[in-house]
């Protein structure tokens, strides 16, 4: 029996996941919307253990994945900057660096070669910062604590590994692109 749809069931769980965090978080129901957050989170490191444990990868996986993470992302950065937690070019950086690496991926699948791989470390440790980040902004807004300054610092931890990231996957890409051109080039030759 194949169990290969397993992670792209806890993928999509987690898609369904964004419609009431975002409920939640517009209600100020900021208890309710961590812990959801933190079953998405938990979801995710799931379903990548059991795609990588197990071999569960599907191409399917590979797109759904990283669109379950941005939708979460973009939706509950909107919405605390709609509410006045977070400042809202914290919002528009954490989804320009999103869009950036999506219309990247779309155009190195489209004119230089299919994308295959894992994120890269730092993108990882922008989406842990990210998590922490919201878990303190919300928990400080339901319980007054943590201090402010640890939500600030987390703050700047995302900013730093957004704009980190999304230039790592600049450079990246842009390297792969210029080699695997490179090649086809000389092959031609």
């Amino acid at each position: 029996m194949q169990l290969n749809w397993i992670p792209n069931a806890i993928c999509i769980a987690r898609v369904i996941l964004v419609a009431p965090i975002v409920v939640f978080l517009s209600q100020q129901e900021y208890l309710t919307a961590v812990i959801l957050i933190g079953i998405a989170g938990i979801s995710d490191a799931v379903d990548g253990f059991l795609a990588r444990q197990f071999h569960w990868r599907t191409r399917l996986g590979s797109i759904l994945d990283p669109a379950a993470d941005k939708l979460l992302a973009i939706s509950v950065f909107f919405t605390l900057a709609y509410l006045g937690l977070i400042p809202l070019s914290l919002a528009i950086l954490v989804v320009v660096r999103d869009a950036v690496i999506v219309v990247g991926a779309a155009a190195y699948q489209w004119l230089v070669a299919p994308l295959e791989g894992e994120p890269r470390l730092i993108s990882r440790i922008n989406t842990t910062c990210q998590f922490i980040f919201v878990g303190l902004t919300l928990t400080a807004a339901a319980f007054a604590w943590p201090p402010a300054i640890w939500v600030l610092i987390a703050g700047a931890a995302v900013v730093f590994t957004s704009i980190t990231s999304g230039l790592d996957y600049v450079l990246n890409w842009s390297t792969q692109a210029w080699q695997e051109k490179r090649v086809v080039i000389v092959a031609e030759l």
